[in-house]
């Protein structure tokens, strides 16, 4: 299967130089080039990528409320990856709650850049945990930790915490000595019980309300 990519950047070299890196592998496809938010949405729409790589920092409309827009509007709705300059901007912080599944700086390494697309097609979230604790917790409100772990099981709070670890759900299974299929069957819970779209904005949950405490 081929992962069909959407590039949205207000720079045509950059958009230049992702497209470069993608398109070398035989598995990940460039389907179109946004040069705003605005163009973003609607060639999403049009073209119906599986990923949209998507720079916070646009004109006409940015990259976080494009983000919003798009997986307002578009079902199945792609994943959104989005890319900055710096891990901790305010911008990606905004996109994370906004249900971006990562974020990719601009300086990343070719190889580190086709793993994450691939990753996050196949609908995994790669997880940067101490940026999201740190931008998280700039936004931290009055303690919320006990209501949260109100609505989880025991087994549940367990798999989230570690889940905020950037663990995967095999790195989770073994560290809790039960199957990939329980653990993924306990994320799921986890997400529906947060409401949150996938595991980067229930790590941010987490952070965000004191039930993961830093470090």
């Amino acid at each position: 299967m081929t992962v069909r990519i959407l590039l949205a950047d207000d720079e045509a070299l950059v958009r230049s130089g992702l497209r470069a890196i993608l398109d070398l592998e035989p598995d990940l496809s460039v389907v179109g080039e946004a040069a705003s938010g605005a163009e973003a949405v609607s060639l999403t729409r049009e073209l119906r990528p599986d990923v949209v790589l998507m720079d916070v920092r646009m004109p006409t409309l940015d990259g976080i409320a494009a983000t919003r827009r798009i997986l307002e509007v578009v079902d199945p709705p792609p994943r959104i990856v989005v890319v900055t300059t710096f891990e901790n901007d305010e911008y990606v912080y905004d996109a994370l709650r906004e249900g971006a599944a990562a974020f990719l700086l601009k300086r990343t390494r070719a190889a580190e850049m086709v793993q994450t697309v691939r990753l996050v097609a196949q609908g995994d979230s790669l997880l940067f945990p101490a940026a999201i604790r740190d931008l998280a917790l700039r936004h931290r409100p009055p303690a919320a930790a006990r209501a949260l772990s109100q609505q989880l099981t025991e087994r549940e709070a367990d798999v989230l915490r570690l889940m905020a670890t950037g663990l995967s759900n095999a790195e989770i299974a073994e560290r809790l000595f039960v199957g990939a299929e329980t653990v993924k069957t306990h994320v799921s819970r986890v997400l529906a019980k947060l409401g949150a779209r996938d595991r980067t904005q229930a790590v941010v949950i987490a952070y965000e309300s004191g039930f993961t405490a830093p470090g």
